[in-house]
């Protein structure tokens, strides 16, 4: 997702609250123009993932949040609400402890890539099995991150 406009930093302070209390996380708001409309994409997360019901749940709060307010102001738009989904890039400690036992692709902030599966995370950095070898990186010497989708992984 883009990043967060004026318009849609509004949203995301008038969404973060209502969200909250359904036990969601709001990762992103994105707001662009399609032909007549707007498309208002909403990214929500929680530990365990989020369910179609915890969707739902979500769209029926955000539409209320919206409905009630002038925050969309009166150009028609269409709200769809989604789960994070595993090609967003790993930028939170939240986003490391939901990815336990991942493998992720990791971009140093000195230039270099890692690749290993996540092991251990808290608050301050990550720990990475590297092949048998754990290495641990606080989030600031990472640059970026990326899950790496497995579709033959071999549980050992």
């Amino acid at each position: 997702m883009s990043p967060i406009s004026p318009d849609s930093s509004r949203i995301h302070e008038a969404l973060r609250e209502p969200l909250s209390d359904l036990g969601l996380d709001l990762e992103a708001v994105e707001l662009t123009p399609a032909g007549k409309r707007r498309v208002l994409r909403i990214a929500v997360d929680k530990d365990g993932g989020v369910t179609l019901d915890d969707i739902a749940e979500a769209t029926r709060a955000v539409s209320q949040e919206l409905d009630g307010g002038d925050l969309m102001g009166e150009q028609a738009y269409t709200l769809e609400v989604t789960s994070r989904g595993v090609d967003r890039p790993l930028t939170e400690p939240r986003h490391w402890r939901r990815n336990h036992d991942r493998l992720v692709r990791t971009s140093l902030a000195d230039g270099s890539q890692v690749t290993g599966r996540i092991t251990d995370s808290d608050d301050l950095g990550v720990t990475l099995d590297l092949s048998g070898t754990p290495r641990r990186l606080e989030y600031a010497e990472i640059g970026s991150a990326q899950v790496q989708i497995e579709f033959n992984r071999k549980d050992g």
